[in-house]
Formats: C-alpha cells, structure tokens, sequence
C-alpha cells in the first residue's frame, strides 16, 4: 500500500512538470500576443520613418497694383519670369503665372486701387529672403482703353496711338524676407508706373508718336501675409 501511493505522487509530480513545460514553451512562441504587438509596431514606424515621405510645402500668390502712368489710356506691361529666392540651398524657385501661362501681361493702368494675380503656386516650405521679376516688354497707348481683364496671359492691343517702352534691364530684384509655411501666403507688390517711365527725347516722327519712352521698373513689395 506505501508503494501504491509513493507511485501516485511520482505520477502527479510528473504531470505537474509537463504542465509547467508546456506553459514555458508558449510563451516563446513567435505567434504569442507579445509578437503580434512588435510587428504591428514595426508596420507603423515604417511607415512613418521612411524614405518616402514628401517635404513640406506651402503656396504662395503674387498679387500686383499700381499706381499709373498719367499720360496713357492703356500701359501694357509683359512679364517672362518670377523667382523667389529660398534661403535653405540657396537657390531660386520658379513661380508658375497664373493660369499655367508661360508670360502674363498687365495693363498697369487698370490696376489702379485695385490687384490682380501674377503668380501663384506651390514651393517648399522655409525662409525667402528675395523676389525676383524680369519684365520683357511695355508699350504705351494714349487714346484708348484696353479691353478685357487687368492681367491675363496676352492682351489685345488698343487703337490709335500708342509708343514702345524701351526696358534696357528688366530684372527686378526686391528685398523682403518671409517664410513659406503649410499655411497659403499672400504677397502684395505695387508696380509705380510714373516713377517707372520717363521720357527720353524725340523719335524724329517714326511712328505713331513724336517721343521714346524708357523703363526702369520701380516695384516694391507693400506686404506678405
């Protein structure tokens, strides 16, 4: 009978190890609750921490007024480039004009205490420090409006007299830091049409005018919010 119960507690004790075995070798298991967490906490840095996420931008419009040249009806200035200047790499972004246009032509005169857009589009987010304008033509035209909008890609000439604006350097750089956030950012530039333009003496009557004119474009940056 003593050897009948010493059995009996061998057997139970060897069950109780095989159990504690068993719940041991769980635990390890690479399909284990634990396991399931880290891989889903992997997915995620991945994704996150990865090479493919994009670089912040914002988006800048470029609206522009005038305070005229007197003497015209008309003052049709012709715009080939923007640029502003990024500080972060040093280097000039290209400001797409409105509409996707490859120029944007103004009549100065119709902008008189009111804007128009010149440019607007995205650019990477950081600090700018310059704005950069290259006008490629202006023309005068002193008995009639222009028709249409203020700014537009191309802009129908008036009729009757009218006179060539000589612009011997078109580049117009303007100082003003700013910074480009997620945020949509507004510049307002003011283009002075009489301070621009000035007479330069007679075209001995070639034309439909007896005087040249020459540009030298003033424009200063009023704000950018």
């Amino acid at each position: 009978m003593e050897r009948s119960t010493h059995g009996l507690v061998a057997v139970a004790l060897a069950l109780t190890m095989a159990g504690v075995l068993a719940c041991g070798g769980g635990s390890n298991n690479p399909s284990g609750p634990d396991s399931t967490s880290a891989g889903s906490g992997s997915g995620s840095g991945g994704s996150n921490g990865g090479g493919s996420s994009s670089p912040a931008t914002g988006s800048l419009a470029i609206n522009i007024t005038d305070s005229p040249f007197s003497d015209a009806k008309a003052l049709l200035v012709s715009f080939s480039e923007v640029n502003v200047h990024r500080t972060d790499g040093d280097s000039w972004e290209r400001m797409p004009f409105a509409s996707g246009a490859g120029s944007r032509t103004c009549d100065l005169k119709k902008l008189q205490g009111r804007t128009d857009v010149l440019g607007v589009g995205s650019l990477p987010a950081g600090h700018y420090t310059q704005v950069r304008l290259v006008v490629s033509s202006a023309n005068i035209y002193f008995d009639n409006q222009s028709s249409g909008p203020a700014c537009a890609p191309t802009i129908a000439a008036p009729a009757g007299r009218n006179a060539p604006v000589d612009v011997p350097s078109g580049e117009v750089k303007l100082n003003r830091e700013f910074t480009i956030t997620a945020a949509a950012s507004t510049m307002l530039l003011d283009f002075d049409g009489d301070q621009s333009i000035r007479q330069t003496g007679s075209n001995n009557g070639k034309g439909n005018g007896n005087t040249k004119y020459m540009m030298t474009p003033v424009i200063r940056i009023v704000s950018v919010q």
